[in-house]
């Protein structure tokens, strides 16, 4: 797959599928270059581990330290996989720049699996710069797609797209193909973008068939069930419905005013007003949105704005400076008027006024959001994705553990949060049946 004039090709640990496949390197170490060697490396391009550790098991040179660690890391030994690829960096030797430099980009990769989004990125861009450097491209290239995923999981999707826009997939094989056509179906399903994510999901299962790899296709195939699963629920004159993507992407282009409890946006098909940072506006921008075409009586709007059980004056006269603050914020939107009994929103506009809510809510519902990809996180990973303190995001997880919906395993700084299993199966389900005669 990636071969020098010099060399035969050696694996090498790059990755593109769940959790990892595999990719080559070469190596100047021409007493490793036999049979042994070469049989590892095909059979992990193939995504065939186990084959590949039957021929690597029992050798510690540097190219199998790194084939093993590919190949624990395919069968989800991710932790392994690292102590074998940082033994494999240290194993070749100062002229092995490059062979080094593939073992941190798989090192990367792992990383990226286990959702460790603190690695360090100045140490893959110089594994990618020293790829470069030398001639390959391909790695090079996929150096940069772990890069864009990244910066996909933590929202920061115009430096992601910038960055894609310097790759040229034409002569990628077609293993990275499908990393690629996956990046940019995720920026466009960021983006509510569902005819490119549904355009970049077909080339990517064209490319998944073409490297003949499960592990591929089966991530194809489970990024086709996001366009095909609820992503918001809609509020509109008392009634509810849930919406798929594609329906969320009509909704924005409509005429309708949206209050989006999703991004804690208010919006129409020529405005939009961010309220991310004045949650009292926005909950009185909802209460009266769900209320609409009628209107919210003042004791109800103090109740839920500001969790107040009885209202009293300084409460009602609270909430006549928040009204006030909520009629300058949506003056090109809508505008709130007075009522007799409390206040209505009335939009400019629009024909009408809906809120587009998460499919299910709860206090923590965001934290969840990333734990339902079905990966282990760390704390300090749902932080920086989520852009909030540690310590909020720890508490936010120990709420949701005592309530039973996410779990942890390990301790100190090698814990990690997911999602409990399903429930509805028994647990003996899962163990290997019985030997006869037992």
């Amino acid at each position: 797959m990636w071969r020098d004039s010099k060399h035969p090709a050696v694996p090498a640990p790059v990755v593109t599928a769940h959790p990892v496949a595999c990719a080559k390197h070469n190596t100047y170490d021409e007493s490793a270059m036999d049979s042994l060697i070469t049989a590892a490396a095909q059979a992990l391009a193939a995504g065939d581990p186990l084959r590949a550790l039957n021929q690597v098991a029992l050798r510690d040179d540097a190219p199998a330290l790194a084939l093993r660690g590919i190949a624990l890391a395919q069968l989800g030994d991710l932790a392994r996989a690292k102590t074998l690829l940082r033994k494999a960096v240290r194993a070749f030797g100062p002229r092995e720049a490059v062979a080094r430099a593939r073992c941190v980009v798989a090192e990367a990769e792992i990383a990226l699996s286990s959702r460790d989004l603190t690695w360090p990125v100045k140490t893959l861009d110089a594994a990618r710069a020293t790829l470069a450097a030398h001639g390959d491209q391909v790695n090079a290239a996929h150096a940069r797609c772990l890069e864009i995923r990244r910066l996909l999981l933590i929202g920061r999707l115009d430096e992601g797209e910038r960055l894609l826009a310097t790759l040229d997939p034409a002569p990628f094989p077609a293993a990275l193909r499908v990393a690629h056509e996956l990046v940019i179906a995720g920026i466009a399903i960021r983006r509510l973008q569902t005819k490119a994510a549904r355009t970049a999901l077909d080339q990517a299962g064209r490319a998944a068939r073409e490297a003949n790899i499960p592990a591929l296709t089966a991530e194809v195939e489970s990024a086709f069930r996001l366009l095909k699963t609820p992503a918001a629920r809609l509020i509109a004159s008392g009634a509810q419905r849930l919406l798929l993507l594609e329906d969320v992407e009509a909704l924005q282009a409509s005429k309708a005013l949206v209050v989006d409890a999703c991004r804690h946006v208010v919006r129409d098909a020529r405005t939009a007003v961010s309220l991310v940072r004045r949650p009292v506006l926005f909950t009185l921008a909802r209460a009266l949105a769900e209320a609409w075409p009628g209107d919210v009586a003042r004791d109800a709007l103090v109740a839920c704005a500001f969790r107040a059980r009885h209202a009293d004056e300084s409460h009602r006269a609270r909430l006549r400076v928040e009204i006030g603050r909520l009629r300058s914020m949506l003056r090109m939107l809508a505008t709130v008027s007075a009522t007799k009994q409390g206040f209505a929103l009335v939009p400019r506009r629009a024909r009408e006024v809906v809120v587009l809510a998460r499919p299910v809510e709860e206090r923590h519902a965001a934290v969840l959001a990333f734990l339902a990809d079905g990966e282990s996180w760390s704390s300090s990973a749902l932080a920086l994705a989520l852009g909030a303190s540690q310590r909020t995001v720890q508490r936010a997880l120990d709420s949701l553990a005592a309530a039973g919906k996410v779990q942890s395993f390990g301790r100190a700084r090698a814990r990690r949060w997911m999602m409990p299993p399903l429930p509805g199966f028994a647990t003996t389900l899962l163990l290997p049946a019985p030997l006869p005669g037992d």
